[in-house]
């Protein structure tokens, strides 16, 4: 989708179109608290973990014709259409294997983006119940938040960085969050409140928003045209399952090995350190030999 996005866009503003792919997914999120704080507020525990978890399932499933049609009714890029050679897979994975620095750059790029969602969505119902000791409810209603948070500040991310460049929105934001995010980790766990929490969460979901939406842009500029979907999509699976979706998993675990409640935040800036890394690497040290179509400077 944000490679269809990326094609489809008016010239100058590849960024905030891309951005959008990633804003839609937050109503999504808003909408999954929703159903969330409804089911606790109606629900007991008991009854959610008989069959009240599974209502959330079906009213997910309805969504799915609506996405068949939309996908029947979509046409090509022009980009796509103009592409007099279409490569077998043999030669999209020689392609990949000959661009691999691109695509673990790409990975790496993705990293800040994908731990970053994850903690403030995934694992903040966890975090706030089973480690601030918070309300579900609580956890459930800053989740919300965040989610309303993350579609205002995703198509501004995009299109600043449409307007001053990629590369000085991804590196201000990684600096940011290497700078903030143990402070404000600290501050959080000193005397952890709902107040505390939202603010806290809020602040990561700047950084999220505003990252990625110049991030999403940037990795389809850097991808050779002629593989840009499977390496876009492959770059962005792997920093998913990579960084991601170990997120919760990871920060549990930094919270039971040192007993430091804010010891997440490690690994949210290592994941900033990532990002910003592949920045230079890709901006910088790989602009010099490869100049792919349309990268802003």
């Amino acid at each position: 989708v944000s490679v269809y996005l990326s094609e489809i866009a008016t010239p100058g503003k590849k960024g905030f179109y891309t951005s959008w792919q990633s804003a839609s997914q937050q109503v999504a999120i808003v909408f999954a608290a929703l159903i969330g704080y409804a089911l606790n507020e109606t629900l007991g525990h008991d009854e959610i973990a008989e069959w009240g978890w599974r209502i959330p399932f079906f009213i997910g499933c309805m969504i799915i014709p609506l996405i068949f049609v939309l996908r029947r009714s979509l046409q090509e890029t022009e980009a796509f259409l103009q592409r007099k050679h279409r490569p077998d897979t043999r030669e999209i994975l020689s392609t990949i294997a000959k661009n691999w620095r691109i695509i673990t750059a790409g990975t790496l790029l993705v990293a800040m983006t994908t731990t970053t969602f994850y903690f403030i969505t995934v694992y903040t119902p966890t975090y706030g119940r089973a480690v601030l000791h918070l309300s579900a409810r609580d956890s459930l209603l800053v989740t919300m938040l965040v989610g309303i948070s993350n579609f205002i500040w995703l198509p501004i991310g995009g299109a600043i960085s449409d307007r001053i460049g990629r590369r000085p929105v991804l590196m201000g934001i990684t600096l940011l969050a290497l700078l903030t995010t143990w402070p404000v980790m600290h501050w959080l766990t000193a005397a952890p409140d709902f107040t505390r929490m939202t603010l806290v969460l809020l602040w990561f979901s700047f950084f999220f928003g505003m990252y990625n939406g110049a991030m999403v842009a940037a990795l389809t500029e850097v991808m050779p045209v002629y593989v840009r979907t499977v390496g876009f999509s492959l770059a962005f699976s792997l920093a998913t399952a990579i960084f991601g979706g170990l997120t919760p998993a990871i920060s549990t675990a930094l919270v039971e090995i040192t007993g430091d409640k804010s010891s997440p935040g490690w690994w949210l800036m290592c994941a900033a350190l990532c990002g910003l890394a592949a920045t230079a690497m890709l901006f910088v040290r790989l602009g010099r030999g490869y100049q792919p179509a349309e990268i802003p400077r």
